[in-house]
């Protein structure tokens, strides 16, 4: 769904200096957008799309742990006996006997990161997908959010990845000068000033790039609402991302930041009950009476574990891209005028797709 530019949207005059408020058709007021209008149309999307959101995340995650549990199988399979006789062996195994292993095992961990990727882009392609629905207040099936997320998600996963490599930079200077701090520290008595330029490079590394870097990230953080919302390509949605947040940057900056503390706190809550469960499991196998009692504890646990899981990862992936989402929406009806154009398709017949 992609809107252009469109005139102003009349509305009915006002009488006695009062306007009326702006039509709702769905989560969120078609006007700018406050603080508490971006928030509670988040929550508000949660509330009457949760089985799009839950089954989206529930799908991606479900099928990245089928393909990596399939991988992991097909590499031990193949690896069974070397692996059996590398790790029975009383001699240290050369680099013959090992290498198949390395390369094997490190390939599945490749494949096992690329799709945990895939299935976080498919998240965030989600998030836009259902609010096409909500705000326009239109009705909205598992189906129809799938096919959008699944004929986006190439594109947020490549807009997802340059804007992480993108930040990658000042991490990695940031790491850099905290090891050399330790190793500093460590060996001051006996090779005084030896690692100091390390400390120095690190700092003025972590300080020179590390704003820049947050700076780019949120110049670019409405890029997969951009993919999904008008199809663009990464490198598109990159560039549109970067003309909507212009102007507005600090606004985006603090409620995304808030939006993704919020999620964090969530997360742990809804997280917390099933690790408490989790630590007194080895308790209750303990005094389970029987083998299968115990096993139906443990199973029963891990269960509930994995369930809580899932959820804290669909709250800490979902929430904070529904309310980037809407800053994206924000952002157009400021700068572009899309209030008038989504009230006329908030009017009409849902999309057919």
């Amino acid at each position: 769904m992609s809107y252009g530019s469109t005139p102003p949207y009349p509305g009915p005059p006002g009488w006695g200096g009062w306007m009326p408020p702006p039509p709702k058709p769905g989560v969120v007021p078609l006007a700018p957008l406050r603080l508490g209008d971006i928030l509670g149309g988040a929550f508000a999307t949660i509330g009457r799309h949760w089985k799009q959101l839950l089954g989206m995340a529930f799908t991606a995650y479900g099928l990245a742990l089928v393909a990596i549990a399939s991988a992991i199988a097909i590499a031990y399979t193949a690896h069974a006996d070397r692996l059996d006789r590398v790790l029975d062996s009383d001699v240290a195994p050369g680099w013959d006997d090992v290498a198949p292993l390395v390369y094997t095992f490190g390939a599945v961990y490749v494949f096992g990161l690329f799709v945990v990727l895939v299935a976080n882009a498919l998240i965030y392609a989600s998030c836009p997908a259902v609010l096409q629905d909500a705000v326009l207040g239109h009705p909205s099936t598992f189906g129809r959010v799938w096919r959008r997320s699944v004929r986006r998600v190439w594109s947020v996963l490549g807009a997802v990845l340059i804007t992480a490599l993108i930040v990658a930079v000042p991490l990695l200077l940031i790491g850099t000068a905290f090891v050399a701090l330790v190793v500093t520290l460590i060996t001051l008595s006996s090779h005084a000033g030896e690692f100091g330029w390390l400390i120095l490079f690190g700092f003025l590394g972590a300080v020179a790039t590390g704003p820049p870097a947050v700076w780019l990230w949120v110049k670019f953080c409405l890029a997969p609402a951009a993919a999904v919302f008008e199809g663009q390509g990464a490198i598109a949605a990159l560039t549109r991302s970067s003309q909507l947040v212009r102007g507005d940057w600090w606004r985006i900056f603090g409620i995304s930041l808030l939006a993704y503390i919020m999620a964090a706190v969530a997360s742990y809550v809804v997280q917390l009950p099933f690790s408490l469960l989790n630590a007194i499991g080895p308790s209750l196998t303990d005094d389970a009476s029987t083998s299968g009692a115990a096993l139906t504890i443990v199973i029963t646990s891990l269960a509930f574990g994995l369930v809580a899981l899932l959820v804290g990862q669909a709250l800490t992936a979902a929430f904070p891209q529904l309310v980037v989402s809407l800053l994206y929406v924000d952002r157009r009806i400021r700068g572009e005028n899309l209030a008038p154009a989504l009230a006329e398709a908030a009017a009409g017949p849902p999309a057919a797709h």
